[in-house]
């Protein structure tokens, strides 16, 4: 059934047939709750930017929702949700999330009786490519070798190796992973891709598969991880994996903690195996300060930061899911359960 509209809530108010219960479905149709375990002043941040951004609609706190009207909700905006509260909302048909990430989503919904909609934002994309071409170049350049001779007031100049002879090599090729390859490949590094299923980038040279995945590390001075965390992901970058790339070799993770086995990585580091790790994402967040990754002189920890949601592209992006949702009652394209993502 496609949503009320509020033209059709004052049609129906000014309706002396109107019943009750019909107003409240009219009035529910129009409410959206937002569900998030984020600050209150986050909250409270959000809130203000998506009814400005939707201001026919009432996007309300999911506890200023009075319980009578919660069966009649079809639409729920998430960040970092407690499900318990999701789950008082029996009407749902799907619901936004606010991150593109969504296996958090999946681990607590496992048979939802909604679809979920992730955030896809093309801002998003530019920002990783950012990140990505900026810790791609301190790996590059030596910069964590430069930190530590600053730190013993050490003068030494480090052979300089050119961008061409750089081989970089990028697991998973989704809406992240490709635009951050492409970047890179536009600066002169020789970039290669992994993805589960088989893809062609122009310039890149890519692979798939088991087989695939142990080629291409082969040839990685840097491996950078942008894949989703799923059941056949958990754990991809172990001691057998690592074993894969060259001697010399450095990661970098922005994607999912999960993707790493932490031991099996410190172990590489420790024994030289590995030369640097740049870490932005962990198992636990915020990182544990008994973690031994913080005190680690091959590690550069970072706080989540490599892409993270801008606000006002995301706004636009739920506004314009939601208002064609109401226009068609088309559902924006899901995440697959069976992909987990």
């Amino acid at each position: 059934m496609k949503i009320l509209s509020n033209f059709c809530f004052f049609q129906c108010y000014n309706r002396p047939t109107c019943t009750q219960r019909t107003l409240e479905f009219v009035i529910s149709h129009i409410t959206i709750p937002f569900i998030s375990q984020l600050s209150e002043s986050e909250q409270q941040e959000w809130l203000s930017k998506l009814n400005k951004a939707m201001p026919e609609l009432n996007i309300l706190l999911a506890s200023d929702i009075p319980q009578h009207q919660r069966e009649f909700c079809q639409i729920a905006i998430v960040a970092d949700p407690d499900p318990t509260q999701v789950s008082k909302f029996k009407g749902l048909k799907w619901i936004q999330s606010l991150w593109a990430g969504v296996e958090g989503l999946m681990k607590a919904f496992k048979e939802p009786s909604f679809s979920l909609v992730r955030l896809i934002d093309p801002h998003l994309g530019k920002t990783m490519a950012e990140a990505v071409l900026a810790w791609t170049l301190y790996l590059h350049r030596d910069m964590p070798a430069y930190r530590q001779q600053q730190a013993i007031k050490q003068w030494r100049q480090l052979e300089y190796t050119s961008a061409e002879d750089r081989t970089i090599g990028f697991l998973g090729l989704g809406a992240l992973g490709q635009i951050s390859a492409e970047n890179l490949a536009q600066q002169g590094f020789n970039v290669l891709g992994w993805s589960q299923k088989e893809k062609v980038i122009k310039g890149i040279e890519t692979y798939c598969d088991e087989s695939g995945l142990k080629a291409m590390l082969a040839k990685c001075d840097i491996v950078i991880c942008l894949l989703p965390l799923t059941p056949n992901t958990r754990h991809l970058l172990n001691a057998e994996r690592f074993s894969y790339l060259p001697k010399g070799a450095s990661v970098i993770n922005f994607a999912r903690g999960g993707i790493i086995q932490n031991e099996d990585l410190i172990e590489k580091l420790n024994s030289g195996h590995l030369k640097h790790a740049v870490l932005d994402v962990f198992e636990q967040e915020p990182l544990s300060s008994n973690s031994v990754y913080w005190q680690h002189d091959k590690i550069t920890v970072l706080p989540h930061i490599s892409a993270p949601t801008n606000p006002d592209t995301a706004c636009e992006i739920v506004t314009a899911n939601i208002q064609e949702y109401f226009k068609s009652g088309l559902i924006p394209p899901t995440v697959s359960m069976a992909k987990g993502y």
